[in-house]
């Protein structure tokens, strides 16, 4: 018998699936609402179903709110075949502060904190607390609650993967309440607006994905 130390040959498509879908468990096992997202195909998203012409990031599920959770099992069907984006669903066990670059940079790191590839910082909180005046008047800072989600590590996006800046874990998956992360937040805007911040028009909500 002829041995080889030669490894199988496993398709990206596999272990990018395998990948997410641990990610997803782990986030599960700790009680964050998770749902399929539409995978990237080249520079758009395929979600399979039938007639939808949304090419960003969104929901693989028509019912995705109602059909999010935590259940393992519902975890591994959903990742069977395809390389799913990981959405978080937001509004319940924590809300999502999204900020450009110039603020999330100033922000705090008292809790979790994940970054797309086009430089969107998401600093996840405690649920419930509206944004404040400062910072809801910025057309380039919106709040994730109840209805909305925002896309996890370690998801694909055309600009690049989705990353923790800090990871659930060094916080010992604690969060931080939203009044002292809009605190921090408020405290780099100071006077004026951090180098290199513009104002841009608000992103789609995507309670409508």
């Amino acid at each position: 018998m002829q041995w080889t130390s030669r490894q199988p040959f496993v398709p990206p498509s596999i272990l990018d699936r395998a990948l997410l879908r641990r990610a997803a468990m782990r986030y599960a096992a700790h009680g964050w609402t998770v749902t399929p997202g539409a995978y990237l195909t080249g520079h758009r998203f395929e979600c399979g179903r039938p007639g939808c012409t949304i090419t960003g990031c969104h929901p693989a599920l028509d019912s995705w709110a109602a059909s999010a959770g935590t259940d393992p099992a519902r975890i591994t069907a959903w990742w069977r075949r395809h390389p799913h984006t990981v959405l978080l669903a937001t509004g319940n066990t924590f809300d999502a502060l999204e900020v450009p670059a110039a603020l999330g940079t100033h922000g705090p790191a008292g809790g979790p904190v994940a970054v797309t590839g086009d430089g969107r910082w998401m600093f996840l909180v405690r649920p419930g607390s509206p944004l404040r005046p400062e910072l809801e008047h910025r057309l380039d800072v919106i709040r994730h609650g109840a209805g909305s989600w925002i896309p996890a590590p370690p998801s694909r996006m055309p600009e690049g993967q989705v990353r923790w800046e800090v990871p659930p874990a060094r916080s010992q998956w604690r969060l931080p309440s939203s009044d002292e992360v809009q605190e921090r937040l408020v405290a780099a805007l100071g006077s004026g607006r951090p180098p290199g911040a513009i104002l841009v028009p608000r992103q789609t909500s995507r309670r409508a994905a």
